[in-house]
């Protein structure tokens, strides 16, 4: 793999900033560029084909060319999870239709990127092979292709290429479509700041405080039983398929008595970034679990184990701000964290810091990943391992 061929994940979000899927591609200049060679495109197939995930978790878009797909390269894939994005001109022959009659048999979603709108209008047989069309959100003729794809048979899914703002998706929204999210987190969305927490995010705050402190289970129960939406959520998250737990725990007691206190603090730290009175952002949730998963993995072998629920601390915090509207300096100084979390998130200082900022590196398409990767020793095939694993973890939890 090229030591410079860093992944890079755009979020499919809906109107309702939901995540359906991740289109998949390299971080490079090639690829930011729309030139992505046949190799880099075999290696990105290669690499996620490492990463099956559960059905109905969400799909990967990959946008390959005709040129670069044998059977040996999509044999690993699943093709319920898989969608492969073709630009017009790749189909436009023999081979490709071929191709894609061959690829829509396997059970492979397909996409065809930039379509004229001529060829709705020609009754073109290649479009009942798609699943989605994808246009820019620019394009003079989107409200055209909208109407003509919802009218195909079968019906089709437009979807916008690049929402490279805020201001691109409620536009994008408020026509009820859903499209890629690149950098999501470069340019922060503006939502109104909270000068105080709201109740539930203050009485999580003391639950997260006596877990430090490991304190009485009766006493935390006691805290825990104030809110019982909260004593649904927090066993829901500590149920979910992303935990791997053998059992269903049904209680808070039963929780701490099977596995300790300091999972505990992850599960509390997940609920805490779903307590928006800001504007809840599902998308912004997931991309904080991706993050905090993904600093988790960063930090295995470079810190002990037992590092591990800070690391996911530090990378599902770092974008609390965002989601409680609340400015971070005020967050720190409201959450009682320890001050190498506090570095991280404030300075990127210290012994997260780092870590925090090669996966937030990987979150913009023009990125510093490699000169940060380097300093940490780390090769591409790392950081890609972990950012894949992070991205299904997320998928999975399913929250």
């Amino acid at each position: 793999m090229n030591p410079d061929n860093y992944l890079f994940r755009a979020p499919l979000t809906d109107a309702a900033q939901c995540v359906r899927g991740y289109q998949l591609s390299w971080q490079d200049a090639d690829a930011s560029a729309g030139q992505t060679r046949p190799d880099q495109t075999k290696q990105l197939l290669a690499l996620a084909a490492q990463f099956p995930r559960r059905a109905g978790s969400g799909l990967f878009f990959i946008e390959i060319q005709v040129a670069a797909l044998s059977a040996d390269d999509l044999q690993p894939l699943n093709p319920a999870e898989t969608v492969l994005m073709f630009k017009q001109a790749e189909l436009a022959c023999p081979e490709g239709i071929e191709l894609a009659i061959s690829l829509h048999a396997q059970g492979f979603g397909l996409a065809l990127c930039h379509p004229d709108v001529t060829l709705f209008d020609e009754r073109d047989g290649l479009l009942s092979l798609m699943t989605y069309v994808v246009a820019d959100l620019a394009n003079p003729d989107l409200a055209r292709i909208a109407s003509l794809a919802a009218l195909a048979q079968p019906a089709l899914e437009l979807l916008v290429s690049k929402m490279a703002d805020w201001d691109a998706f409620d536009a994008c929204a408020a026509l009820g479509l859903a499209g890629f999210f690149g950098n999501l987190c470069v340019l922060p969305r503006n939502l109104p700041r909270i000068s105080h927490m709201g109740p539930q995010t203050v009485l999580i705050l003391q639950l997260i405080k006596m877990v430090q402190e490991y304190a009485d289970i009766r006493e935390m129960e006691k805290v825990l039983q104030r809110d019982a939406i909260l004593s649904y959520q927090l066993l829901r998250y500590i149920n979910s398929a992303g935990f791997g737990l053998q059992m269903e725990v049904e209680s808070l007691r039963h929780a701490i008595t099977m596995l300790g206190y300091l999972p505990l603090y992850r599960w509390l730290a997940l609920l805490l970034a779903s307590t928006s009175t800001a504007g809840f952002s599902p998308v912004l949730l997931q991309t904080a679990i991706v993050r905090g998963r993904f600093v988790e993995l960063l930090g295995k072998g470079l810190l002990p184990a037992s590092e591990a629920g800070n690391l996911f601390v530090v990378g599902l915090f770092s974008l609390l701000d965002q989601l409680l509207g609340i400015p971070m300096p005020q967050l720190m100084q409201q959450v009682s964290m320890p001050g190498a979390i506090v570095q991280a998130l404030l300075h990127r200082g210290d012994i997260y810091g780092p870590l925090l900022a090669l996966a937030e590196a990987c979150e913009d398409e023009s990125g510093s990943a490699p000169a940060l990767a380097d300093a940490l020793f780390m090769t591409a095939s790392q950081v890609n391992k972990a950012h894949g694993s992070a991205i299904v973890w997320a998928q999975d939890l399913n929250l």
